[in-house]
């Protein structure tokens, strides 16, 4: 069998290469062999902050839900209990939500929090 050379299938892997690392700095735009390694590393760094985005709107809803609640004189947990206690099944994007756009709603479901936490005995 004659000897096949990667001509034209490695000029267009090539150039896929080098047409996804367009932007960046440098050789790391110029060189393929940089470019590769930046795509490694660029793909790294998507795959993890796909994840840390959807930590840090949780954060992000728990402090507005926190300082929502200190408004009230109570504090998060207690709140996050409370509503437990009581039945109400709100995710806290919503709760957030609420305590931006409907401060009246917020009071009602605090008080219904501070109420089950009460009427529930402590555990000892």
């Amino acid at each position: 069998m004659p000897r096949v050379r990667k001509g034209a299938a490695r000029n267009r892997a090539r150039k896929r290469l080098m047409r996804q690392a367009r932007g960046y700095f440098g050789a790391n735009r110029k060189s393929p062999y940089k470019a590769k390694d930046m795509l490694y590393r660029a793909g790294a760094y998507a795959f993890r902050d796909r994840r840390q985005r959807k930590r840090n709107y949780r954060a992000l809803w728990i402090t507005r839900i926190t300082a929502a609640c200190r408004m009230r004189g109570t504090r998060y947990s207690l709140f996050i209990n409370g509503l437990k206690l009581a039945g109400v099944n709100l995710n806290r994007k919503m709760l957030s939500q609420i305590a931006i756009e409907d401060p009246k709603l917020f009071d009602q479901l605090v008080e219904q929090a501070k109420a089950a936490a009460k009427a529930t005995p402590a555990a000892a």
